[in-house]
């Protein structure tokens, strides 16, 4: 497995994935986003995984994508690395739930639609910052964060792209509690722990069932979002908004 991924098994039929890049704040580039889906392919086919944890490393979820990837703008024909992350967690066959700390940005708060459960720290920070990168909503969330949050609050945080925390994304539907800070990984477990001892063909069925109805309409709406995204950024604007990210993190701090 990659080191960026850490894979253990902190309890019975619970699979802990953890993102392990704390020196980008956890930032998903071609290789994490790579070993994070086969990670997920490994516990599909584990008899003995019945429920998967995904969490970061060093007190941060996700930063989102690595922006460094997106300085490459060459043509590939190939879907990107994010895209068919987030297809085999669409399909994935056992529950998932998230633990979020620190940041989540980006995908690292689209993400969370298609979790079965999330938790998150009282001092986690999120962000949906597509249009002030010059880009649009990716992951499904034009479509799913209207439907459990409610389209005023939908349009709020992807149209601004400001900054909210877990309380926001609780009413939501981002995720499902709040807990004390630094706590959301034990309130993960602890719900995967009781998800693992219930009957797992019941719980294949419905989360089955509950799907059925939603994930070719997802599917296609992160397809439609995807031309649009990488279209975008390849325009000016993004590309402008990418340039001035690096010179902020190339710059010498300032005296104190």
């Amino acid at each position: 497995m990659s080191p960026t991924i850490l894979v253990e098994t902190p309890r019975p039929g619970v699979r802990l994935l953890t993102i392990s890049r704390p020196e980008r704040k956890n930032a998903l580039d071609r290789a994490t986003y790579r070993a994070l889906g086969d990670a997920l392919d490994a516990a599909a086919i584990d008899d003995g995984v019945r429920v998967v944890v995904v969490t970061g490393a060093g007190g941060d979820f996700t930063s989102g994508n690595d922006l460094s990837d997106f300085r490459d703008i060459a043509e590939t024909g190939e879907p990107s690395a994010g895209l068919t992350f987030l297809g085999r967690l669409v399909g994935f066959p056992k529950p998932v739930i998230a633990a979020v700390e620190g940041v989540a940005v980006g995908i690292g708060t689209t993400m969370l639609l298609h979790f079965d459960l999330a938790y998150a720290g009282a001092g986690a920070k999120f962000r949906l910052p597509f249009v002030p990168l010059g880009l649009c909503p990716e992951g499904g969330s034009s479509l799913l964060l209207a439907r459990v949050a409610g389209s005023k609050l939908a349009r709020e945080l992807l149209m601004l792209g400001e900054p909210f925390g877990p309380e926001t994304a609780r009413e939501a539907g981002l995720i499902n509690a709040v807990a004390a800070p630094g706590t959301a990984l034990a309130a993960a477990l602890e719900r995967a722990e009781a998800l693992a001892g219930l009957s797992h063909a019941a719980m294949a069925a419905t989360k089955r069932l509950m799907g059925t109805a939603s994930t070719e309409e997802v599917r296609a709406a992160m397809a439609r979002e995807a031309e649009t995204f990488h279209a975008l950024r390849r325009g000016p604007e993004a590309q402008a908004a990418f340039t001035a990210f690096f010179q902020r993190r190339a710059a010498p701090p300032s005296p104190s």
